[in-house]
């Protein structure tokens, strides 16, 4: 059996934890229960964190696997029930809330050949501003051969409720302009650059410019070809029917923060959904799995 290394460090201000095990790395921040990096041999990383990134209390680092919850982007632009969780929609931030907060470390285990990390965020313990709900969410990382992620939400309230989220991953690529992804053709998906217009994906996406689309009706599993680095990446997904694909290209680049003016070209995100039709309504008692492995293949 492999031992693994697990050792606790410090970047800046955030509290972290790095995991050797085989020939794989892992690191992953209490904050958010973030993972920051994911690396199989002495191939590029899989997951992509930005030159530029920071490490300060409150603030998402740009890049890695933030936890979006418990809603996705503006919760303006989310139905409306998910809405009315709030108390004051338009001055909800994006994302949610719980990327920027400190997770409980339920406990760090190796067993079987893997290393599992247990984290765990309940609203009871830290509220979140305007969101007066009792729930709970749990983010199992499971490092073998793959990398496993499980996000559990739980409604200990007396009333339903109802969530977007996602695990918003960055992924390294050698050029964007020399990548694509299967798995989509067929689905709708809505343009959000082109005043949220519903569209059909037809054939495997490339990329040409800014991207910024919901995907709807995907199939569990998606692969990112890089052809310059002679590699996909697979992504196999449960409770999960949506995704979102996007990359800020050359002019958005330039206005984001932690992101330097030409990252664009190094990187894709891929975000695990439940997002616009396939949001969660869970009833007082109830839990929802979203699921998501990941792992690299040669061409």
């Amino acid at each position: 059996m492999s031992q693994a290394q697990i050792e606790r460090l410090d970047l800046d201000q955030l509290t972290c934890w790095r995991v050797h095990l085989g020939d794989s790395e892992l690191l992953v921040a209490q904050q958010g229960a973030q993972i920051l990096h994911y690396q199989q041999g002495t191939q590029p990383p899989i997951i992509w964190r930005s030159e530029q990134a920071t490490y300060q209390p409150g603030q998402s680092v740009r890049g890695g696997v933030p936890v979006c919850w418990p809603w996705f982007g503006d919760l303006t632009r989310n139905p409306l029930p998910l809405q009315a969780m709030h108390d004051d929609p338009a001055t909800a931030p994006a994302h949610g809330g719980v990327r920027g907060l400190d997770w409980q470390l339920l406990g760090i285990e190796q067993q079987d050949e893997a290393v599992t990390l247990q984290f765990l965020y309940d609203s009871r313990q830290q509220p979140l501003p305007h969101w007066p709900h009792a729930a709970e969410l749990r983010l199992d990382i499971r490092l073998d051969q793959r990398l496993h992620l499980h996000l559990s939400s739980r409604n200990h309230g007396s009333q339903p409720l109802h969530l977007s989220q996602a695990l918003h991953s960055y992924f390294a690529v050698s050029d964007i302009r020399q990548t694509s992804v299967l798995g989509l053709d067929g689905c709708r998906y809505i343009e959000t650059l082109d005043d949220w217009q519903e569209r059909r994906q037809q054939g495997a996406l490339q990329f040409t410019g800014e991207t910024d689309r919901i995907y709807l009706d995907v199939p569990q599993r998606l692969a990112l070809v890089d052809n310059g680095w002679n590699r996909r990446i697979l992504l196999q997904a449960e409770g999960s029917r949506s995704a979102v694909l996007w990359n800020p290209w050359i002019d958005k680049a330039q206005r984001l923060s932690q992101f330097a003016d030409d990252a664009w070209q190094r990187m894709l995100c891929i975000e695990t959904a439940n997002v616009w039709d396939d949001c969660i309504e869970l009833a007082p008692g109830a839990s929802h799995d979203l699921r998501l492995s990941l792992w690299s293949e040669g061409l």
